[in-house]
């Protein structure tokens, strides 16, 4: 029988995490979620499923769920805490300043970049993150919610 949980679900029970129903309805809309949603959208979109979860609920959990490994915290200067399941490739963000739209993308010469960057300071690279922040040119916006190497 296929397993119906959503991938937040299973790494929870994968890192023996326990589940309560709100839990598991916060990790549900998490994994749904193709944007990324600060605390109060998580909320509200929790709450359509199950008007009993509080907003203190929501904010337990996430903490949980990001000490676990299994979520990603992103500020993308708005001063509002964002959030996205741990991606399993890594990928960079440009944020539309006007809309607050966030574009994922991955680019192997940016990526190369850094490595010799540290490199040449003497350090090896473990990680990283890059938020680039713009305005569309002429009100030309790339609509991709994902943007591909060049």
């Amino acid at each position: 029988m296929p397993d119906s949980r959503s991938k937040l679900e299973a790494l929870c029970a994968e890192r023996g995490l326990k589940m309560t129903d709100q839990r598991r309805v916060i990790a549900r809309v998490l994994s749904e979620s193709s944007d990324h949603p600060d605390v109060e959208a998580l909320h509200k979109r929790a709450t359509t499923v199950d008007a009993n979860i509080s907003i203190a609920t929501v904010y337990r959990t996430v903490r949980l769920f990001e000490e676990a490994g299994i979520l990603a915290k992103h500020d993308f200067g708005d001063g509002r805490a964002r959030y996205e399941e741990t991606p399993d490739e890594h990928h960079d963000h440009l944020i539309d300043i006007q809309s607050g739209k966030v574009i994922e993308f991955h680019n192997d010469e940016i990526e190369e970049l850094q490595r010799r960057i540290a490199e040449k300071a003497g350090y090896r690279l473990v990680g990283h993150r890059l938020e680039l922040y713009g305005v569309p040119v002429d009100g030309k916006a790339d609509r991709q919610k994902t943007v591909k190497n060049d």
